[in-house]
């Protein structure tokens, strides 16, 4: 892919061009990088309009269950709103196709450069592959897994009557008359291995019977295995990219859009007393980081990865790294740690975290995803999220101790019980703060302190009464999206409001 100021080359495309041989399914696993020349404009506003439906993905998935009417439709519409594929075989879709490809190979560059990047973009991407691929008929899912060559086949009428007690048997919750009217493929066992785990799966010969319904998700890990190491070899590729001074700062811009404010710099920094912990912990305090509080206090210590993902939470909310030393040193004395030992053995970890040791580099406040995804807590540790690594009889007995209600606690298990972490923390920030609709998608412990200080001082408004919940980032999205455009911007002016408009986009009030 080659990037200049001017105008997209005048050439004629011919139908056939437009119409198969380049972009012949509106979904695809993007395994052929790009090869034809677009405007600085194109790839500014292709890159733009995707990380807008990524953002839009991610919220969505907070806010409502993924794969209801309601995340469907919404989903839908933002992809019609930025131009992308949304129906699976639209003769007319060919730019729709070709933005999608390109938009994706362009995050791609901004998305591979750390851990934390690369997690995010997959998980958004993954959640956008599952809609388009289950949104596919049978007939076009056949023409899909031929054209990413998998030779995943759907068995024949005849094959399925012969084993069909054997399919019911082995697919909890499936009738007779359901196998019939359901499909089934033919796939290696060896990509089938967290069915077979379940033994929700028939096998013969070598190969698993998998129902229409579980196909998406064998599809969806072969697409995350090419994916990460697609990554990987870009990030290899990083610094050539980077080198040009025309792509470095939208890359930049890109790569730090998707987590919002930053919250490892906070303009209320030395607002919070260290007295105000205790109060603002009851309330204010996201239900990982109470939990945490409230061992260091009944423990008087922490263990590296509560340290961790405590102190930087601190560190977000606005406290400076002298208080910081005070708070966890006057703690720790209270146990079994002298004060020589913690200036010696705790101090330096606590200078690193704000950039004052080692490589300076100030570290960033965890965000959910984070938290839910890595380091996973073992006996003896606080950190993590509740919802997450918590047995659920504990939490429901953490719940009652926190006097929420048992309509409630019955509402966040049930969300905890279909995964669905993120919105059982906003569930429980609702119960906390007894409201209906807190009106934007929960994703970092430290937005969820700002919106209840927000909440709690009168600078923000929510629905006491409930409506089908519409996040921010989406109403935003309505307000301020960025249209493709063919004109070629020419000027840094151009360039710098583009990308003003991209972290206001991203960043909210």
């Amino acid at each position: 892919m080659q990037f200049y100021r001017g105008n997209r080359l005048k050439c004629a495309r011919l139908a056939g061009d437009r119409r198969g041989d380049r972009y012949p399914h509106s979904l695809q696993f993007y395994l052929q990088p790009p090869t034809e020349n677009i405007s600085l404009s194109e790839f500014e506003s292709f890159a733009v309009d995707r990380l807008k439906l990524l953002k839009v993905v991610e919220n969505l998935g907070v806010s409502y269950l993924k794969g209801s009417p309601e995340y469907k439709s919404k989903l839908e519409m933002e992809l019609k709103k930025l131009k992308f594929p949304y129906r699976a075989l639209a003769e007319e879709d060919y730019d729709a196709r070709r933005k999608d490809h390109l938009s994706h190979f362009i995050l791609r560059l901004a998305y591979c450069q750390s851990e934390e990047l690369r997690r995010w973009f997959i998980q958004q991407e993954m959640d956008l592959f599952r809609y388009r691929f289950t949104e596919l008929t049978e007939d076009l899912i056949k023409n899909f897994l031929t054209y990413v060559n998998l030779a995943y086949n759907a068995i024949s009428k005849e094959e399925k009557d012969t084993c069909a007690d054997k399919l019911v048997n082995s697919t909890p919750g499936f009738s007779g008359a359901k196998v019939v009217d359901m499909a089934y493929y033919k796939v290696p066992w060896s990509h089938a291995v967290d069915l077979v785990r379940t033994r929700r799966i028939y096998l013969h010969d070598g190969f698993a019977f998998v129902p229409h319904q579980d196909l998406v998700a064998i599809v969806l890990n072969n697409y995350r295995t090419n994916l990460s190491k697609a990554l990987a070899l870009t990030a290899r590729s990083l610094p050539v990219v980077q080198s040009d001074e025309r792509l470095q700062p939208l890359l930049n811009h890109l790569s730090h859009a998707y987590v919002g404010p930053d919250y490892s710099i906070q303009k209320n920094t030395g607002k919070i007393s260290l007295e105000q912990i205790d109060a603002l912990s009851v309330k204010s305090f996201p239900l990982c980081m109470r939990q945490l509080h409230k061992a260091l206090r009944d423990n008087h210590h922490l263990r590296h990865g509560g340290r961790m993902q405590y102190g930087l939470f601190l560190k977000g909310i606005g406290l400076t790294l002298e208080q910081a030393l005070q708070f966890w040193k006057s703690e720790f004395i209270r146990g079994k740690v002298d004060a020589d030992k913690f200036d010696k053995g705790y101090a330096y970890s606590i200078r690193h975290n704000y950039g004052k040791e080692g490589k300076r580099t100030d570290y960033t406040p965890y965000s959910c995803m984070k938290i839910i995804l890595s380091n996973p807590p073992s006996q003896g540790d606080y950190h993590g999220c509740p919802f997450r690594h918590s047995d659920p009889e504990l939490l429901k007995q953490k719940l009652q101790s926190y006097k929420i209600s048992p309509t409630g606690i019955t509402q966040v298990l049930d969300l905890v019980k279909g995964m669905h972490y993120q919105l059982a923390c906003q569930k429980y920030f609702e119960l906390i703060h007894d409201v209906d609709d807190i009106g934007f998608s929960l994703n970092h412990p430290n937005q969820y302190f700002a919106e209840s200080q927000k909440l709690l001082s009168g600078g923000r408004e929510i629905k006491k009464e409930r409506n089908q919940p519409e996040n921010s980032q989406a109403k935003q999205s309505s307000q301020k999206s960025t249209p493709a455009s063919s004109t070629p911007s020419c000027s840094n002016t151009k360039a710098e409001i583009k990308l003003e408009e991209l972290e206001d986009y991203f960043t909210e009030d």
